[in-house]
């Protein structure tokens, strides 16, 4: 809901929950008021004239309160807007008008000199999305900052705290808690993608737990580059600035009659802690973010790690067949099936089938995995080229690269420069006559190195190719979901390198690491649903000892019960698996059906963290929860802790599937629920359904 003062001057979005207002002085200065628990228009009209508090000399009093501080003036801050012509540098606005859009979304329009910078506002359940729109009507502007939003949190008592979702390649996500102190926390990605070192989230807090205390969240949708500073400043107030690009050398170039439009950079307000603020998150993701949310994703098997490069035609439906036998709903043929691929030296570009190894094509396969009951999909990496391909050979220019520099190579590939219009128009022949040849149900759409040599000869402003590339990625998945509207879309670099709110509007599901160790994922998926919600969260079963990282050996019951925290796959040699282990995979697979609803679309409570010993999360849907949990080791012989529940009717009864023992709610909430769990890398599934 949004609301206007009489004057035109006041503005406040309300959720269900929370409102965010904000106020424009007659010097046309545009100042934060509130955000947090719900308040009234005339609550904000009241904040809009208090005095602003003293200040110190050698400070300004717009610092830390400004809404949107630009570049210029008494403006000490870190600028949100950094711009420069051929004449001057800076901004020096003054207020043009607000408008009300549509759905409820707020326009404040501003301008300087030529250029025109309207602000947006769209409230969405209790998170406020924002954005910046900048319109170039004179003279050439050379962006050399534009973030999406700059956040300001009120004055606390006691210190804040930061957390944040760190990694790297096969330990991504990973959350860790540290107070804020005075300066600056910069976090981002200057790699070109999202990155595996940090996901572009934050939240701070003063003393919240899991499910009690305040909680400010932020999150950037943007697949590219990107940059969140977190200052606090001089006099204890924090503001939270973000955005495309990771430095202010230059983000556009923008001619005359050029508009940028920056990513969406949403905020959260909870009072329900931290599970509060990620229940938050997701209900948002799904209701306006994910594309068909509501749809259950389907139990997949992936290739890769059976087969590798080799792979055949005849193979592939050995495994297929063993999948459909335990369940599988989705068979994906990784890579290897394309070009000359039969390493990572070759290959990459040339999106047509190995004539030796699918003789006919895809097609004869993705019928026969059809006539087994299953989808059919397939593995892509479209942005990435081998200087081994007919595509390199025929078009060495179509790469990222500086004149006069070698063309460093990262897994023996380059990056194709997707800014440019002919590549842009090269992968969607390719791509859409692929999906057009055979009856594929699935893509998933890897990313595999980062930028470096990131020139563009022939461009007179090679940076504009940072920006370009993520917004024709993104105009490509959007072209390709329009012609082929039932295809489903994975997210994928090299794991979690590319996961962001902009990626995850185009796209299904995303893959969470490469890491498919069980317990090494329990402590990556606690992190990755702070933010993001178990329904896009792919996670798989693989082989024992695993192979890909550390050799740990676990049982098919842990590593099930770990996958199926998200959306459940099959990645393990299954031409290798016994005839028991066959079975007992069947018997996960269809307990996964049965609980996938309450899991894909249900309200999650991490009820205690996997830092050692005994962790579990819980799913809540309508009558039912389901409990995953999972006993590292069982130290001395001491007894397990029972989990204390969490979003149950203290006043109801519920009925545990597994033992037939009916619970009062009140009691599971207070005092706990056994789970029989014991000894080492032991894990279980609970399911209650309220009677």
């Amino acid at each position: 809901m949004l609301e206007i003062a009489d004057n035109g001057r006041t503005w406040i979005l309300s959720g269900p929950a929370s409102s965010y207002a904000l106020h424009l002085t007659e010097g046309d200065e545009l100042l934060h008021l509130h955000w947090g628990p719900r308040i009234g228009l005339a609550d904000a009209e009241a904040l809009a004239v208090r005095p602003l508090p003293d200040y110190w000399p050698f400070e300004s009093p717009l610092d830390g309160r400004e809404e949107y501080p630009v570049e210029g003036g008494p403006r000490f801050v870190r600028p949100a807007l950094s711009v420069r012509t051929d004449e001057r540098r800076g901004t020096e606005w003054t207020f043009e008008a607000y408008e009300r859009a549509e759905g409820g979304e707020l326009r404040l329009r501003f301008r300087d000199g030529g250029l025109a910078i309207t602000l947006h506002y769209r409230m969405r359940h209790d998170v406020v999305e924002r954005w910046v729109s900048l319109d170039n009507e004179g003279p050439a502007v050379e962006l050399l900052r534009a973030d999406s939003a700059t956040w300001t949190l009120p004055d606390r008592e006691g210190g804040w705290r930061l957390s944040q979702l760190h990694g790297r390649w096969a330990a991504e996500s990973r959350l860790v808690r540290a107070p804020l102190t005075y300066g600056e926390k910069v976090i981002g990605s200057r790699r070109g993608h999202t990155g595996h070192q940090h996901l572009p989230w934050v939240a701070l807090d003063t003393d919240a737990t899991e499910e009690r205390g305040e909680v400010y969240g932020c999150a950037l949708g943007w697949s590219g580059s990107w940059r969140i500073a977190v200052a606090e400043l001089p006099d204890t107030r924090v503001q939270i600035t973000g955005g495309a690009g990771y430095d202010d050398s230059g983000l556009l170039r923008l001619e005359a009659g050029e508009s940028f439009t920056t990513p969406v950079f949403a905020g959260l307000w909870s009072e329900g802690g931290f599970g509060g603020a990620s229940r938050a998150w997701h209900a948002y993701q799904r209701a306006y973010v994910i594309p068909d949310a509501d749809r259950d994703r389907p139990v997949l098997f992936n290739s890769w790690e059976a087969t590798e490069f080799d792979i055949s035609e005849e193979q592939q439906g050995v495994l297929a067949r063993r999948a459909a036998a335990i369940g599988v709903e989705l068979f994906v043929v990784d890579d290897g099936w394309f070009g000359k691929r039969t390493s990572d030296r070759a290959g990459l570009g040339d999106w047509t089938p190995n004539p030796d190894r699918f003789p006919g094509g895809l097609k004869p396969l993705a019928d026969y995995v059809h006539a087994l009951g299953m989808q059919f999909g397939i593995w892509v990496e479209p942005e990435m080229v081998n200087p081994d391909s007919d595509l390199y050979r025929a078009h060495p220019d179509w790469v990222q690269y500086q004149p006069g520099r070698k063309r460093t190579e990262l897994r023996n590939q380059l990056v194709l420069n997707l800014a440019r219009e002919d590549v842009q128009e090269y992968l969607w022949e390719q791509l859409h006559a692929l999906l057009s040849s055979a009856p594929i149900d699935y893509v998933k759409w890897d990313f595999n190195r980062c930028f470096t040599d990131a020139g563009w000869p022939d461009d007179p402003y090679p940076q504009r190719l940072w920006v370009d590339h993520v917004t024709a990625l993104y105009r490509l998945l959007d072209r390709l979901r329009q012609a082929h509207p039932n295809v489903a879309f994975e997210s994928c670099s090299g794991g979690g390198g590319r996961i962001d709110l902009g990626v995850m509007s185009r796209t299904d599901q995303v893959w969470t690491s490469d890491n498919t160790d069980p317990l090494d994922r329990l402590a990556i998926q606690h992190g990755f649903t702070q933010i993001h919600p178990a329904r896009v969260m792919a996670a798989w079963v693989t082989d024992s000892p695993n192979t890909q990282l550390n050799g740990r050996v676990s049982s098919l019951r842990f590593r099930f019960v770990s996958a199926m925290a998200g959306v459940l796959g099959v990645g393990g040699d299954l031409a290798e698996w016994t005839e028991e282990e066959l079975a007992e995979a069947g018997d996960w697979v269809a307990l996964y059906k049965e609980i996938r609803p309450l899991v894909q679309r249900g309200d999650l409570y991490r009820l205690r963290p996997p830092e050692g010993g005994l962790s579990a999360v819980q799913y809540v849907l309508d009558d039912e929860a389901v409990v995953l949990a999972w006993l590292q080791a069982q130290r001395y012989g001491e007894p397990v802790p029972a989990l204390r529940l969490r979003g149950l009717d203290p006043a109801a009864s519920y009925e545990c599937r597994e033992t037939g023992e009916v619970h009062r709610g009140a009691v599971l909430l207070h005092h706990g629920l056994r789970t029989g769990l014991r000894g080492d890398l032991d894990a279980t599934v609970l399911r209650l359904r309220r009677i």
